[in-house]
């Protein structure tokens, strides 16, 4: 008997501030709203997201999380990728709507593009580009 895992079905994040967060997901960043609940018994919502190629964000809340440990980098999940097809146009997007990100870098192992920036309570997010990279651009 094996396991065969067949990918991810979601990351789960916890927000400090709920509306501000779920606004950032789904308004900025364009994630789907699948199914939102409160859970009168914890004081907390679960908000289910959706992208278009079917990954999927669960946004939780709870009345007083611990701020999430980022500088130095501790053990665990280290950051969540975003795949796009223009890394230029993401980050013009984002700038435009006040979220700084790093500059773009060059990935030597895959030959792929890739910035970082943050949501709303500080999560390092990645924007990956999954074009091909085009040669001699020194991107």
């Amino acid at each position: 008997m094996t396991m065969q895992i067949q990918g991810f079905h979601h990351v789960a994040i916890i927000a400090s501030d709920y509306l501000r967060a779920k606004k950032f997901y789904t308004e900025l960043l364009g994630a789907q709203i699948i199914a939102e609940t409160y859970r009168a018994e914890r004081d907390s919502y679960k908000l289910d997201l959706a992208f278009a190629d079917g990954s999927r964000i669960e946004l939780f809340s709870f009345p007083t999380p611990p701020l999430r440990v980022t500088r130095p980098e501790a053990c665990g999940l280290r950051h969540l990728a975003f795949k796009v097809a223009d890394i230029e146009c993401a980050v013009a997007y984002l700038s435009h709507n006040g979220v700084t990100s790093e500059p773009i870098r060059y990935d030597e192992l895959t030959g792929r593009r890739f910035t970082f920036f943050n949501d709303p309570d500080g999560l390092p997010l990645e924007l990956y580009e999954t074009t091909e990279p085009v040669v001699g651009t020194g991107a």
